[in-house]
């Protein structure tokens, strides 16, 4: 039986450092994805939208609580009727500054959460954020789905986990940057196929001191196909899934009743 659903994906700069022009570039663009002849279901935008990578006074920056987030979002969705799968924010919790993702239902109310588990060395975050510990699972008009942030995708261990879970749709905000455009495609991809679920991931554009960011969000099916693909400019991805393909691919390769989870731990 189709099960469709619409998608809005808010590819988009973000100015390191000024959470207020980050608010007001974000309030706006939200209200552009809403404002086509077919509205989403669910919205998703980028990674640290909120502060980008000022890591050195994220604690200054960071949102306690997530409140000011939490209220934009929460109103926005339950005035538009419609899913949002928050990107991430800086969020200052106690004395601890996580890389955290909230997600909204049609009526406003957050039905999830989750913080960054893997943090990336390269960009020193473990110096400035704390790692999250738990699975970000959610559901979406009654599928299952779960979300990773940028650097998870290269654990596919957390993946399967959520697919195992029963996960069919995976959302992936991120600020991956050149020139790593390659692992970004290809990891995407890999998620997808390994573990037969769509795979919806927003990427950043712009630049951040002397590094870029390529953009090209993507909307991935279970077969590993690239159902929509932003390019490098500013912009709001629209694609269409019918989550009815996730049974069809998984009765067709049955790769999970295939597993021999007791023989993986064993060299």
């Amino acid at each position: 039986m189709s099960k469709k659903l619409r998608l809005a994906i808010i590819q988009m700069d973000v100015h390191v450092g000024n959470p207020e022009s980050n608010f007001v570039s974000l309030e706006r663009k939200l209200e552009e994805a809403v404002g086509v002849a077919h509205k989403p279901d669910v919205i998703l935008f980028p990674e640290m939208w909120n502060t980008g990578y000022a890591l050195s006074e994220i604690r200054q920056l960071s949102d306690p609580e997530g409140k000011r987030t939490k209220e934009l979002l929460s109103g926005f969705s339950k005035r538009h009727s419609v899913y949002i799968v928050g990107g991430s924010i800086a969020e200052l919790r106690g004395n601890e500054v996580f890389n955290t993702i909230y997600a909204f239902d049609r009526n406003g109310e957050q039905i999830s959460d989750y913080s960054k588990m893997h943090l990336f060395r390269l960009m020193d975050e473990e110096k400035y954020l704390t790692a999250g510990d738990k699975h970000g699972n959610l559901t979406i008009d009654g599928e299952q789905a779960g979300m990773m942030i940028c650097y998870d995708i290269r654990f596919p261990e957390l993946a399967r986990g959520l697919a195992l879970g029963g996960v069919k749709l995976l959302f992936v905000p991120a600020q991956w940057p050149n020139p790593r455009l390659h692992h970004w495609r290809t990891l995407l991809m890999a998620r997808a196929i390994e573990n037969q679920m769509f795979v919806i991931a927003c990427n950043r554009m712009g630049q951040s001191g002397d590094t870029t960011f390529f953009g090209h969000s993507m909307v991935v099916d279970p077969w590993g196909e690239i159902v929509a693909e932003a390019g490098e400019e500013e912009t709001i991805l629209h694609a269409e899934i019918d989550m009815a393909l996730v049974d069809s691919v998984r009765a067709k390769i049955p790769i999970f009743e295939d597993r021999r989870p007791a023989l993986y731990s064993k060299n």
